[in-house]
């Protein structure tokens, strides 16, 4: 062992690194595709006229919201064990994160002005034509870089998969430091290779919201 930074570790760890990080990137784009997806039903279902549907609604994304999403993982874990990992901790990442998109997308459609709606009833469109080619397009518009920060707020708790064996990068990072007594070096790489992907996201998202505000 070298008292300084081991660099013949820190490049033998880079390709598991590298695997562990396509993980981690496909946990991130499916769970975000069902967030994205999941968090317009729910937003959607929010304002049914019924309350044998908004009860429940409310009643679910408070729980999912209300606890931490290492529990919800471990408790997914153990009831559908047969599944594998991955999928699971896809699932779950798409479905908490979806009871916060709702809320951005319920904010969006909230944001439309009045003026479109009584446009739509003044035309006499059906309200699936009102929702589909007036009022979605206009509320999603809004809501993008909202939604783009969620999807960056989700790969950096990818981690949290690691607690039901999904290996992805941090997992990866652990298991060679714990092997090789490497733990300053892969934690190091692992951080940057966070770092280099998320920020410049951030970056496109800061300007895309600039934009889409004037």
């Amino acid at each position: 062992m070298n008292d300084g930074f081991d660099w013949d570790a820190a490049g033998e760890s880079l390709p598991l690194l590298l695997e562990g990080f396509r993980v981690t990137l496909l946990a991130t784009v499916l769970g975000t595709l069902v967030a994205a997806v999941l968090g317009l039903v729910v937003a959607m279902a929010g304002r049914a006229p019924s309350r044998f549907v908004t009860v429940p609604v409310r009643v679910v994304t408070e729980f999912v919201r209300s606890t931490p999403l290492l529990v919800q993982l471990v408790g997914a874990a153990a009831l559908f064990n047969t599944v594998e990992p991955l999928y699971i901790g896809i699932a779950v990442l798409g479905i908490h994160y979806a009871a916060y998109t709702s809320e951005v997308y319920r904010a969006g459609i909230d944001g439309v002005p009045k003026g479109q709606w009584e446009a739509c009833r003044a035309l006499s469109l059906s309200p699936r034509r009102t929702w589909q080619a007036v009022i979605l397009p206009q509320a999603v518009r809004n809501v993008l870089p909202a939604l783009g920060n969620y999807a960056i707020s989700m790969f950096k708790e990818t981690p949290f998969l690691a607690v039901i064996t999904v290996q992805e990068m941090v997992f990866e990072a652990r298991k060679y430091g714990a092997d090789n007594f490497a733990y300053t070096e892969v934690f190091t790489l692992a951080g940057l290779i966070f770092l280099v992907a998320s920020y410049p996201t951030s970056l496109l998202m800061r300007k895309l919201e600039k934009r889409l505000g004037h």
